[in-house]
């Protein structure tokens, strides 16, 4: 199967958290291009995003080592992340949505929606989500007019999860990521409606869950062995 640079990140960072690829593990493009059934380029730009990301570590000669990332350090991320948006959330509230940016945040809403209403998601859905999620940040974050949050939140990137971007998918499981996402795209209805009526303590404290969504609805166990990466600090 084709798939594109951003899902093979995606599927390579579920399998990093949910264990499959456990902490030490030394991975090289050739064999992981071969486990995923596709070329090496991705798979070279995706190793790179991840270590950016603090997934992966760079070794000295070759190849990549999965780093031994814990569950504090993802819970700290959100955090980080969950006050900057709620931050930028809560302002654009109090200042008033002007009518672009009104309409580019519906416009978010009604593209995710068509994509949940069959009940499923393909890879190409979830491709699609990506990118109306990725807008629908993004819009929000300008709209507070705050550059010092959207400076903060570039300098966090580096730390796993600490960004909107950072998406898993798993293309075996694919009712339960469209349930997890489906969730995740609920809270954005919610999240509009306190925006347009500039209820910014409201709305901040739902960016905040929103963000917290990454940990509630990702598996982070590797439920058949009963053992996770993620070690307790």
């Amino acid at each position: 199967m084709m798939r594109d640079g951003q899902s093979v990140i995606r599927i390579l960072r579920d399998k990093i958290i949910s264990g499959e690829f456990v902490a030490g593990e030394r991975l090289a493009e050739i064999p992981t291009a071969e486990r995923l059934g596709i070329s090496r380029t991705p798979i070279r730009i995706a190793f790179r995003a991840l270590a950016q990301e603090g997934l992966l570590e760079k070794l000295p000669r070759r190849g990549y080592q999965v780093r031994n990332v814990t569950k504090a350090q993802i819970v700290d991320s959100v955090e980080v992340r969950g006050v900057l948006e709620g931050l930028a959330a809560r302002q654009a509230a109090e200042a008033g949505l002007s009518e672009s940016t009104r309409e580019q945040l519906h416009s978010c809403l009604v593209e995710g929606d068509k994509l949940f209403e069959n009940g499923v998601l393909s890879e190409e859905d979830v491709e699609n989500y990506q990118n109306m999620n990725m807008h629908f940040h993004a819009t929000l974050i300008a709209a507070s007019e705050n550059s010092a949050i959207d400076a903060a939140l570039a300098l966090s990137d580096h730390l796993p999860f600490a960004s909107a971007n950072a998406l898993t998918f798993n293309p075996l499981q694919l009712q339960v990521e469209y349930r997890r996402l489906h969730y995740a795209h609920m809270q954005h209805h919610a999240i509009y409606h306190a925006l347009v009526n500039g209820q910014g303590a409201r709305v901040e404290a739902l960016m905040k869950e929103h963000a917290h969504a990454t940990l509630a609805y990702s598996d982070l166990f590797d439920k058949k062995n009963g053992k996770t990466i993620l070690k307790q600090p």
